[in-house]
């Protein structure tokens, strides 16, 4: 074993209301671990499909609704049917059987719900972090849809207006009214962040589903890129063609953070003779752990030095209750190595184990507690630590960072070393990786009963939000709240004559200019969305928005070629290209400034003689004013062959040269190949 080495480690002194935190050295030792550690190995069980099942139910107009359901068998309540609807998207497919005109709208996961009058009151209560029971009646009404995916940018103009509105008018009121607005304002944010969760997860699971798929690859990362970019303040205004970049960054990253804290969290087991056991999603991913203490150890290490750290519990070796231990124990045989074997394995002995403590893993810089069986409040406090932190300073003292230099200043310094140190306090919320668990203690039934009973119960008690209900309460609400969703689709009034409407909506900037859409945009925001411009219905409306929507698919993808590394001609299939690029050249007239640019990037990187051609064809049939610009930079641009700039300039001077095929125009001409 490694020696103990000194290290600075930071305790935190409270000095009343005026003063904030004073940092104070002492030494303790902290295990050195590679942060890019190996990820967890993965055992994909052979039948996903059986625990994952999708129902599309068509809707009248051109649309269809796609639900996933899940087999729950972790549930407590056993029954013939298992199956709960978990999360439900509309596409609208313009009646057609053409993927490069469909649009997603919104996403409803399912478990999320209106809240009772009696949550509502008790979220407005200030420094009140608890739940306050379960929603036991459903309305037969259409659930609340959680996002639109069609139009992101609602969500970062709403945040934007109430916290305005939160400052200028709420604020000045003093405490009752500030605290009050400002505590419902978090709890309804929490509880969204928590159902936003909860739906990524089953879509990350879906993912892993082989067979038949639902959604394109390219939908399914949009649908997760933009539920994770709701955790953003102006996620919903990143562009369409940087969302595949940002969902490979942001699962690279969950990955290798879920390998760290994986390798930590078994060091430090092992180091303190505990042992570890990984729980695994049904798609045999590892997103959380268990650490167990066998009870004959108790008795030969009673008394001996403990390094919490990491950890976050209490010494198990002093602890005189462990001795005695009354709740749950699991007897497995493990051999002279401690290595958890059959029964029937020779040499095999039974050995009963104490839970100790379960962890997350997707989690920055440490694993992060859950549950403490000898303490239930244990992680609650902790996850309490940032709430309290921050409704204290922001409710009570009026104290903002921006706005005072002291607590600007030691603010910054605590933060950086509670988050540079991994220290269990004032980190960010427990939120995600306690939507997972839920979501995996109901899927999967590997544990035994009243060990997941009693993890639940213990759950639950982390929950700071009084708009929370149990699973058991979510698979009723969500079974409830499909049902009443299944209906509204099959109302003539209902689904459709909504799609009707936002397709109306979405002829806005075909028929209107910028500072039309812009003027309609701020109506809608101060109106509280009340307020949606929309457009008369005309015979040619899903004619124009086929036009339009394949459009910016072409574009779309033309930007996703002009950004990507790597050789043009060998990464990409060039008849995909040559095929969009005719279509924005015999669009022209819609075409946008990125089509411009994308086509004008890929001819400078492309060798191909009628690749490049047909992007000349398509800069010399957009009207944008930026296509004919681009045309002109390149007729001047004097590092390209003379052929290739004749060409561009003829593009200018005579509309006939457009259609010369690319084949006599580089015959009579001295351009040799690989020349540029």
């Amino acid at each position: 074993m490694q020696r103990n080495r000194p290290m600075c480690s930071i305790s935190i002194q409270r000095l009343g209301l005026l003063a904030f935190v004073l940092l104070v050295g002492s030494c303790i030792y902290a295990p050195s671990v590679n942060a890019q550690a190996a990820a967890p190995p993965v055992e994909k069980p052979s039948q996903l499909s059986d625990i994952l099942r999708f129902e599309r139910i068509p809707i009248d107009g051109g649309a269809e609704l796609i639900t996933v359901h899940a087999r729950l068998d972790g549930l407590a309540e056993k029954s013939n049917d298992n199956w709960v609807p978990l999360v439900s998207i509309l596409r609208d497919t313009l009646n057609d059987q053409n993927v490069e005109n469909d649009r997603l709208r919104y996403v409803w996961p399912l478990t999320y719900t209106r809240p009772t009058v009696k949550q509502r009151l008790a979220a407005a209560i200030p420094f009140f972090y608890t739940r306050v029971g379960n929603k036991e009646k459903f309305s037969d009404k259409p659930p609340p849809a959680l996002f639109d995916l069609a139009a992101p940018e609602n969500e970062v103009w709403d945040k934007i207006f109430w916290t305005a509105l939160q400052n200028l008018l709420f604020d000045p009121y003093g405490f009752a009214i500030k605290a009050s607005t400002s505590s419902y304002r978090q709890n309804t944010g929490d509880y969204k962040k928590a159902h936003i969760i909860r739906a990524l997860s089953v879509l990350a699971l879906y993912q892993a589903v082989k067979g038949e798929s639902a959604f394109t690859d390219a939908e399914m990362n949009e649908i997760q890129a933009r539920l994770l970019l709701t955790d953003k303040t102006f996620g919903g205004l990143v562009d369409d063609v940087n969302l595949q970049g940002y969902y490979a960054r942001k699962t690279a990253t969950i990955r290798d953070e879920r390998g760290h804290n994986w390798e930590l969290l078994r060091q430090r087991a092992e180091a303190e003779q505990l042992y570890f056991e990984p729980l695994l999603m049904p798609d045999g991913s590892a997103t959380h752990a268990l650490l167990w203490i066998a009870k004959r150890d108790l008795a030969q290490r009673q008394n001996a030095r403990y390094h919490g750290r990491f950890l976050n519990i209490a010494d198990p070796w002093s602890d005189k209750r462990l001795l005695n231990w009354q709740g749950y124990t699991e007897v497995r045989y493990l051999d002279r190595e401690g290595r958890e074997v059959t029964k029937d394995t020779p040499g095999a002995a039974a050995v009963e184990m104490i839970p100790l403590a379960l962890y997350g893993l997707d989690y920055p810089k440490i694993p992060m507690l859950l549950v403490d069986f000898r303490d239930g409040y244990n992680p609650k406090t902790r996850e309490m630590s940032r709430r309290v932190l921050h409704d204290l300073t922001r409710n009570v003292l009026s104290v903002s960072k921006f706005g005072n230099l002291p607590y600007f200043l030691g603010r910054t310094v605590y933060d950086f070393v509670t988050g540079r140190r991994g220290i269990d306090l004032n980190q960010p919320t427990r939120l995600q990786t306690y939507s997972q668990l839920k979501l995996l203690l109901s899927l999967n039934d590997s544990l035994e009963p009243k060990l997941r009973d009693e993890i639940n119960v213990r759950l639950e008690k982390v929950s700071l939000n009084p708009f929370e209900n149990d699973f058991e309460a979510e698979a009723k609400v969500a079974k409830a709240q499909y049902a009443a969703l299944v209906k509204f689709a099959k109302e003539p009034n209902g689904l459709a004559a909504k799609l009707e409407r936002d397709r109306r909506a979405e002829m806005l900037p075909l028929e209107h200019g910028r500072a039309a859409q812009i003027a309609f945009s701020v109506a809608n925001v101060i109106s509280f969305g009340k307020y949606v411009h929309r457009e008369q219905l005309t015979d040619n409306m899903e004619e124009r928005l086929d036009t339009a929507r394949r459009l910016q698919y072409h574009t779309r993808f033309l930007e996703q070629v002009a950004r990507a590394k790597g050789e043009i001609d060998m990464a990409w299939d060039l008849a995909e290209i040559k095929r969009s690029l005719r279509f924005v050249a015999d669009h022209g007239e819609g075409a946008s400034g990125q089509a411009v640019s994308a086509a004008a990037k890929i001819f400078a990187r492309t060798r191909d003689d009628e690749t490049r051609r047909a992007c000349l064809d398509s800069l010399s049939r957009i009207s944008n004013p930026k296509a004919k610009s681009e045309l002109l930079r390149i007729s001047q641009n004097r590092e390209l062959n003379q052929t290739w700039r004749e060409i561009a300039q003829s593009y200018l001077t005579d509309k006939d040269d457009r259609v010369q095929p690319i084949a006599v125009t580089i015959s009579n001409s001295p351009l040799k190949a690989g020349q540029p």
